[in-house]
């Protein structure tokens, strides 16, 4: 956009930005335009405008106007308008306390610019307000305004969902917009909302060049409360962020930013997308558009400006598969076959529809330009790329317990500590993990509470004396952890982790009366909705999740959530991975996760030389996740389905660290068992099978946990469970292992009086997998049960 000196996402939306256009000219006080300079200076102090005020005040508010009036009087214009545009105070090039300075004996001309304002004397600039932004303006200007409809605005504010710093950012910042576009509140619009919310980021990046303040957008609280309150039409969008965020491009406008020269081949090009769009999603079709018209046309144009239809010379088509091996930035191109097989689409695709349509397509046929062995050897590339992956996997997945660890390190840590800062009062010293803090709350803090405000929880290291935001640390912390276990128990998309909803969490209870927890998956990336069964430690997160969103004893926020592949909106849902952003709750978006998980890994990297230069990404945890169900035993057409592939072929691509002969064998193995059974057996299951199936869970319970083994499998470890992967402590038993060990030590000094190395061998063992379970038995304790407050079920009704 013009005006910023950094590129940005809101550029342009549904709506176009515009100032609002007055009714009518809103002078409740008079015009004052041309007044004298007692009379405007009387109308500042005037009891009749501000009857709540003190009488003191009003004087110093008189005085200040009439010595603002003078300064202004030395600048050219037959209006008060003209002779602030020509002042550098009206301009926004000093310092009201520098104008001060030389005008006054000390008192303030603050006062007098606000006056001013007001009263509707002079049309400030954004640049001048933000500059020079005047103390307790909200206030002033509402009630100089006799605005009723300004008056509901106020109340609304107040009793909206806001913090009270939102609140007076929303008030203040509608005064702005009515004075600087010269309106009441019922000539404003979206649209106009929109552009006070542009021009006033111009605005900041030129009084702060280079802050991040300055790239954050004003007017979210205005555009909920107005939105709320009716004030907009039905079809506006629900948020300020929602009507900035641009939906999909027409066809046209995606082939126009690539600046075709040659219109003819533009408009095949456009009809050829029109004609693919309706069989393709936008994230796809955006591609395809990227291909043929960046990739593949737009380098022909550099090559043979002269080239008129898409019979491409051999040494064009050379040099043009020499231009897309390297990328802009000169790096090596990795993803060259998909630009290929999009140009070898377009052309057999045309070829296709020539013969049912000639009219339209048969004068663009012409001979594919991509030779045969183009394609030779496309199998083995794609292999090489799932090797990258698997390799990738290999390196990663032995750093994912570190990774868990210090996630959930970190959250335990903060989550104390805050703990133990809600329970001190302020000035209270205690100690945490052996440091000292104080309990301590700032100037900004007392202010708050003087509104009745919620007071952030802030802590000071008596050693140190450093501040800490512990509430911000524990937010953060708490989101860092949810975000990977999710993804590591659940092995969903990132699309479906931001996708998830209150809805998705599902339960289904069984006959012997245990529910098991479900997470139903939205349709993604196959268009296919599945369920996956809850882990224990994911269910753990997932209801960790819920009580935070709900812990204010308000539902989950119903809110849209914008996919940014698709441009598109969604109905507003209770997601689950949302979090408050200034006024308003937004659900993270995949780079804020991207992002999230970058910092993880750069913190670790601190610390751990096996994480510098790498950093996981949300795929990563699904592959680690494939590889791990795979490799422990479970069918790969169950992974398949829990994963949610459609093609069991996709999830042998996912699996890293698996021999390829397994599946070859396992796959021969079902395909010759269904051919030598009878077809009578491939029926729906019975309600005697179905009991049998339900009882093989309930034969899995032991006595130290449950054993995970799947369906119609016998126990393959001669009920050695210590030993078994497939064993799943139960927290409860840990006390039993503690006996188990005992026991197996007095085995071993027997076994060594004895001299019985084999069994000192086989003891060992045993002990080093009780261990192991017994840690992770330990670690999943270490975690505070999560109360959902799920009512009781009520007794039947006699």
């Amino acid at each position: 956009m013009e005006g910023l000196q950094f590129p940005s996402r809101f550029v342009e939306g549904p709506i176009t930005p515009e100032p609002a256009v007055a009714t009518s000219l809103h002078r409740p006080h008079g015009e004052f335009s041309t007044a004298s300079v007692s009379l405007l200076s009387s109308a500042a102090g005037s009891v009749e405008i501000w009857p709540d005020t003190l009488r003191a005040t009003r004087l110093i508010w008189t005085h200040s106007t009439r010595t603002l009036l003078e300064h202004l009087l030395t600048f050219p214009g037959e209006t008060w308008q003209q002779r602030w545009d020509a002042s550098p105070l009206g301009r926004g090039e000093v310092d009201a306390q520098a104008v001060a300075s030389r005008r006054t004996t000390g008192n303030s001309i603050m006062p007098g610019i606000r006056a001013l304002y007001c009263l509707r004397a002079v049309r400030p600039t954004l640049l001048a307000l933000r500059r020079n932004p005047p103390p307790n303006y909200d206030v002033t200007f509402i009630a100089a305004q006799d605005d009723p409809l300004l008056d509901t605005f106020a109340e609304q504010v107040r009793v909206h969902h806001f913090r009270h710093v939102h609140r007076r950012n929303a008030l203040n910042e509608l005064c702005m917009l009515l004075a600087n576009q010269d309106v009441t509140l019922s000539d404003v619009t979206p649209a106009s909302l929109l552009h006070f919310a542009h021009e006033n980021r111009k605005a900041r990046c030129v009084l702060q060049p280079g802050s991040r303040a300055a790239n954050r957008f004003v007017g979210r609280g205005i555009w909920d409360v107005l939105h709320t309150m009716g004030h907009f039409p039905p079809s506006t969008p629900e948020s300020l962020r929602a009507a900035m965020l641009r939906g999909p491009l027409r066809v046209d406008e995606l082939v126009d930013q690539y600046e075709i020269s040659n219109q003819a081949v533009r408009g095949l090009l456009i009809d050829y997308l029109t004609r693919r769009k309706a069989d393709t999603d936008y994230s796809t079709l955006k591609g395809l558009a990227r291909n043929l018209n960046y990739h593949f046309w737009k380098n022909i144009e550099r090559i043979n400006p002269d080239q008129k239809d898409l019979r491409i010379a051999p040494q064009d088509y050379a040099a043009w598969r020499q231009v897309i091996t390297v990328k802009d930035d000169g790096k090596p191109r990795l993803g060259q076959d998909s630009i290929v097989i999009a140009l070898r689409s377009f052309y057999y695709d045309l070829h296709t529809w020539a013969a049912d349509e000639p009219e339209r397509w048969a004068a663009w046929v012409a001979p594919c330009p991509i030779p045969p062995s183009e394609l030779r050897g496309l199998g083995g590339r794609r292999r090489r790329i799932n090797e990258r992956s698997a390799d990738r996997t290999r390196q990663r997945q032995p750093l994912l317990s570190s990774l868990v660890n210090y996630v959930e390190t970190r959250y335990d840590r903060a989550r104390l500590l805050l703990e133990r800062a809600d329970e001190a009062a302020e000035g209270d010293v205690f100690t945490h993990e052996g440091t000292e803090y104080r309990r301590i709350h700032t100037e900004a803090d007392r202010k708050l509470l003087r509104h009745g405000d919620a007071v952030p929880t802030r802590v000071q290291e008596t050693g140190s004396g450093q501040i800490i935001h512990i509430g911000t640390d524990e937010e953060g912390a708490f989101w860092d952890w949810a975000v990977v276990e999710t993804l590591r128990h659940s092995g969903v998309r990132i699309e479906e982790l931001c996708e998830l909803t209150h809805l998705s969490i599902r339960q289904y209870q069984r006959a012997n009366g245990e529910v098991i927890a479900l997470l139903v998956i939205a349709p993604s990336k196959t268009d296919r909705e599945r369920v996956i069964p809850m882990s224990a430690e994911l269910f753990h997160v997932i209801a960790s999740i819920v009580r935070r969103q709900t812990r204010t004893g308000r539902p989950i926020p119903v809110i849209s959530r914008f996919d940014y592949h698709d441009k598109a909106r969604s109905a507003p849902m209770p997601f689950l991975f949302q979090r408050q952003s200034g006024p308003t709750p937004m659900v993270f978006s995949p780079a804020t996760i991207q992002v999230m998980l970058g910092r993880i890994c750069g913190q670790l990297a601190e610390v751990q030389r096996e994480f510098r230069g790498l950093k996981f990404t949300p795929h990563d945890f699904r592959r680690i996740f494939a590889t791990e169900l795979v490799n422990s035993g479970l069918p790969i057409h169950i992974g398949a389905a829990l994963m949610g592939h459609l093609d069991i072929q996709t999830t042998r691509g996912y699996v890293a660290v698996f021999d390829e002969d397994v599946i070859r064998h396992y796959q021969t193995f079902l395909h010759d068992r269904r051919d030598i059974r009878p077809e009578g057996e491939y029926r729906d299951t019975t309600e005697q099978e179905w009991a049998e199936f339900e009882e093989h869970f309930d034969k899995r319970k032991v006595e130290l946990g449950s054993c995970a083994r799947p369906y119609g499998t016998p126990c393959q470890h001669e009920h050695a469970c210590i030993r078994c992967p497939m064993l799943q402590i139960n927290p409860k038993m840990v006390a039993r292992l503690d006996e188990l060990e005992e026991d197996l030590q007095v085995r071993r000094k027997r076994a060594t009086a004895e001299q019985w190395l084999g069994e000192i061998d086989g003891i060992d063992l045993t002990l080093t997998f009780l261990r192991a379970e017994r840690d992770e038995a330990h670690r999943l304790t270490r975690r505070s049960p999560v109360n959902l407050g799920l009512p009781h079920l009520r007794p039947p009704e006699s």
